[in-house]
């Protein structure tokens, strides 16, 4: 895969279009090109918040060791989802563990990377955010749905 292939793929990503190509460039030649085989995992719950992912194509299951060892499904992720970020916002090991559901292709972006990108660009760090957000209130409302019942 060729840095023009990659500069492409970004560009595909809604967080990443109004960065110039330049910098995607940059992005793309910092980056890493990861591929998971199915039941492969990118991290485990528990490790060290080195890397975020962003998933180039195929899907990966969010999960968390739940009570007496249960493994509960917490998301389905697919194409353009960013996942491995908030262990690095929160500067805390990974809060749960992220695994390929069928052969997935990722761009793995190193630590130190992701928070330069925050920085330079504003409206990435607000995608980060709302991403964030949307995933807390569907947190809030599984609980208010188990709650209720």
């Amino acid at each position: 895969m060729t840095l023009e292939t990659e500069v492409q793929s970004l560009r595909q990503v809604p967080m990443f279009r109004e960065i110039d190509p330049p910098r995607l460039k940059l992005l793309a030649f910092t980056s890493e090109r990861v591929h998971f085989a199915p039941d492969q995992k990118f991290f485990d719950q528990g490790d060290a918040a080195d890397a975020a992912y962003l998933i180039l194509d195929g899907e990966a299951a969010v999960t968390i060791e739940g009570p007496g060892g249960a493994t509960i499904r917490l998301a389905l992720l697919g194409a353009n989802a960013l996942v491995g970020e908030m262990g690095i916002l929160a500067d805390q090991p990974r809060s749960a563990t992220v695994t390929a559901v069928q052969a997935t292709t990722a761009l793995r972006i190193d630590r130190r990377v992701f928070l330069e990108l925050l920085t330079q660009f504003p409206q990435i760090a607000i995608a980060v955010m709302r991403e964030l957000a949307h995933r807390l209130e569907m947190t809030n409302q599984q609980l208010a749905q188990r709650r209720a019942v």
